[in-house]
């Protein structure tokens, strides 16, 4: 697919506002890059819908907007005209477009203040935002196991949770079920052993689905870092130095591994 004036406005926003995920993206195959960088794209736009306006009406029309794209996509309709919607909608397997649904439905969390109420509701929040666009990501690609992909999204997206930590409690959320040092330890651990399984089954992951997890490739070394020093967390200091950041991708990229 040619890089038309959307597909290179879905790049750039990417690059904006999504620079890890924009590297992970540059790393790929070319061939891969329209389908990664409108996912991307439409993740960045999905995630920003909560918080558009302090109105909660205002913000559940715009996580709507996404869930109506979603099933003009899923069902074979024309898709509405849009910079990121519609090279989505050219993208996008229908089977898949379902995904978007779930991602949109786990985004309302964001439009309130209350906090997750159980362990399994934050779970399913990660599954159904990380989680359901790494499978898409990843299936769009070629053959995947999904419960492998979703076990390695999860170590993904809650290391990007920990990061996130100290802008979410700025704006007056509550991410955490326990933000004690062990309860950050405690969460860290289980998604360590969450990428642990999906590497034991890397088998049942082709080479070219992996590019799609390839977003991924620092999860592991944020979450040792929140297991060691667990008060990185609170104060915005996880993550690894730009070229040890680079470096990782690259190594990744060349030898398939995530």
């Amino acid at each position: 697919m040619q890089f038309d004036t959307d597909l290179t406005a879905c790049a750039e926003l990417v690059q904006q506002s999504d620079p890890d995920r924009f590297l992970a993206t540059m790393a790929a195959p070319v061939s891969a890059r329209p389908l990664l960088f409108s996912l991307y794209a439409f993740n960045i736009e999905l995630a920003k819908a909560p918080w558009a306006s302090q109105e909660s009406m205002i913000a559940e029309m715009r996580v709507q907007w996404w869930r109506d794209t979603g099933a003009e996509i899923s069902e074979g309709k024309p898709v509405r005209r849009h910079f990121v919607a519609t090279p989505l909608g050219r993208c996008l397997r229908p089977d898949l477009a379902g995904c978007i649904d779930a991602m949109a439905e786990a985004r309302r969390w964001d439009i309130y203040k209350e906090p997750f109420e159980s362990e399994a509701e934050f779970d399913s929040y990660i599954n159904r935002t990380s989680g359901a666009l790494m499978w898409m990501a990843a299936a769009s690609l070629g053959d995947a196991d999904e419960a492998a992909v979703r076990d390695f999204a999860y170590g993904a997206g809650v290391a990007n949770w920990l990061r996130a930590i100290p802008e979410l409690e700025a704006q007056k959320r509550i991410p955490l079920l326990d933000g004690t040092h062990a309860g950050v330890q405690a969460l860290a651990a289980k998604a360590l052993r969450k990428i642990k399984s999906a590497r034991s089954r890397r088998s049942k992951v082709s080479k070219e689905a992996g590019y799609g997890l390839l977003a991924g490739w620092q999860a592991e070394t944020i979450l040792k870092q929140a297991l060691r020093e667990p008060e990185r967390v609170a104060q915005g200091a996880l993550g690894q130095s730009e070229f040890r950041r680079r470096a990782g991708l690259m190594w990744n990229a060349a030898t398939g591994r995530w």
